[in-house]
């Protein structure tokens, strides 16, 4: 439903013009069908935001350093796919996989090498946006 809109979008905002943009439109789908999951699962405390949900998903499977880096200015912290895919529930990675026609830890391979750059590029204050929906915050750093 929303993922392809938000896959577009992030692939916009990761792409950045790039010469490599179908790898980028790649990430950028991978991302949106997993915020899009997030988001239809109302799991997440997050602020209500799939962002958010995913954040705190992290932060307990015990990534605090690494989600923080992410949205805090200064080097973001590398996460590796098998952190991710231990993160995600099964049924979430199983999802986005299949909506992307790649095995679950591809996946995660995927977003693990995407995730760090869009966390970051979202959150250019340093902070987690409140109050604005996800589309709205890509739009604006897309531009």
């Amino acid at each position: 439903m929303a993922g392809n809109d938000l896959g577009s979008l992030l692939g916009g905002l990761l792409g950045g013009g790039g010469p490599s943009g179908s790898s980028n439109g790649g990430a950028g789908n991978i991302l949106g069908a997993l915020l899009g999951a997030l988001g239809g699962s109302g799991s997440g405390s997050g602020g209500g935001s799939p962002l958010g949900g995913l954040m705190d998903m992290l932060t307990k499977s015990g990534l605090v350093d690494q989600a923080q880096s992410w949205v805090g200015n200064g080097e973001n912290k590398a996460v590796s796919g098998q952190q991710i895919a231990e993160a995600l529930p099964d049924e979430t990675l199983r999802k986005v996989a299949e909506q992307n026609g790649v095995s679950p830890q591809q996946a995660a391979d995927q977003i693990a090498r995407s995730l760090p750059q869009a966390v970051d590029k979202l959150t250019p204050s340093g902070q987690m946006p409140s109050g604005t929906s996800l589309e709205d915050l890509i739009k604006q750093q897309a531009l």
